[in-house]
């Protein structure tokens, strides 16, 4: 049984861009994703423009084909009242499916490994050595990354404390055409026991993305019908369903997302993303975190590589104290915010919070951001 360096769990944002990281600076590792590329993700797909100059430095800025610059953000109550906001730092659109597969190849020309198709089904770690179980083979690795986003069967084997807990979140994307929408602008839109975000990814194709409680599903039969009864109340959205084209056949779904507390390491795993932790989507920053949480985990890898004396303990130690200082105050103040939408009462207090106290609200945008690394 070979023994690899690096085995990183999960072909997702922060599992890509790590594999290349660590693959310019000589450590080729093996990702392992349970679906082929290209594929479609929920996700919001914004990206704050704080991660330009680490993609840059990567060589994998700016990313084809074309994504939406965005400069503006509205926000909508439930009964359509409304505010536009500057993003001081900005950001642009691009859909996983294009940027997943973009870093796919890229990772591939550096040297890294790919088992496609392929689903972990257990991690042991024993005698200073992981074993990664999959349907197909075991592997042995000196490293194991955990990337494998929101919610996984891997999280139930490691009997994280987060899955003990039921979410009743639901997330739901469509991708759609909509020549109206403004190129530069990210919509917020609150309904009823959840929120929309809308933006423009590359070309002409617009993202919409939604969170909603499964009891919203439940109440009204299948997700049609809770679109028509519940989310319609926004005019916003109601005329989004209306006027455009929706490009699925269906949606892309995903069930119970879980805002809990995680830890960035877990049984020796180190993990990044969203399965080290998850901030509410409508603070819109969850690929921008995932991908210097990938950043600061490969800092630490290389230095575990390079210096004998450098130990286990000591980067499990020194990572996740480095990733609670860059992430967890975020993770809370977003928890917070979030309290603020999904309600009538909240969603208007949010709206005319962002109107009459403008310098307030960009506190509160700023709180959830991080700054250009």
């Amino acid at each position: 049984m070979p023994q690899e360096k690096v085995v990183i769990v999960g072909g997702g944002l922060a599992g890509l861009i790590t594999s290349i990281h660590l693959a310019k600076s000589g450590i080729i590792g093996t990702v392992i994703e349970k679906q082929q590329y290209p594929f479609h993700r929920v996700c919001g797909e914004y990206i704050s423009n704080e991660v330009v100059p680490y993609l840059q430095s990567l060589n994998v800025y700016p990313l084809p084909p074309g994504p939406s610059s965005i400069a503006r953000f509205q926000l909508t109550a439930t009964n359509g009242a409304s505010v536009f906001m500057p993003l001081d730092l900005g950001g642009f659109g691009i859909s996983r499916y294009s940027l997943d597969h973009f870093l796919h190849q890229h990772a591939q020309q550096l040297g890294v490994s790919f088992l496609m198709k392929t689903e972990v089904s257990a991690i042991h770690f024993m005698n200073e050595e992981f074993l990664v179980e999959t349907s197909h083979q075991t592997l042995k690795a000196d490293l194991v990354i955990g990337t494998f986003g929101k919610r996984s069967k891997i999280d139930k084997h490691l009997n994280r404390r987060f899955m003990q807990q039921h979410s009743p979140y639901v997330g739901v994307k469509y991708h759609l055409r909509w020549p109206d929408f403004p190129n530069d602008l990210i919509a917020l839109h609150n309904f009823s026991g959840g929120y929309c975000g809308i933006s423009r990814v590359e070309k002409d194709i617009i993202n919409l993305c939604y969170l909603t409680h499964r009891d919203n599903v439940r109440k009204n039969g299948n997700i049609v019908e809770m679109e028509k009864r519940v989310l319609f109340r926004n005019p916003f959205i109601r005329t989004i369903f209306e006027k455009a084209e929706f490009l699925f056949d269906r949606p892309e779904t995903i069930n119970e997302i879980s805002f809990e507390t995680k830890s960035p390491v877990e049984d020796h795993i180190l993990m990044a993303g969203d399965a080290a932790g998850m901030i509410t989507p409508l603070c819109g920053n969850g690929m921008a975190m995932a991908i210097h949480s990938a950043k600061i985990l490969s800092e630490h890898v290389l230095r575990y590589c390079a210096e004998e004396s450098y130990s286990r303990t000591q980067l499990e130690k020194d990572y996740s104290i480095a990733w609670r200082e860059q992430f967890e105050a975020r993770l809370w103040f977003g928890r917070q915010v979030q309290r603020l939408f999904g309600s009538a009462s909240a969603s208007n207090l949010a709206v005319n919070l962002a109107k009459n106290f403008k310098p307030v609200a960009q506190v509160l945008m700023e709180k959830t951001h991080g700054k250009s690394f």
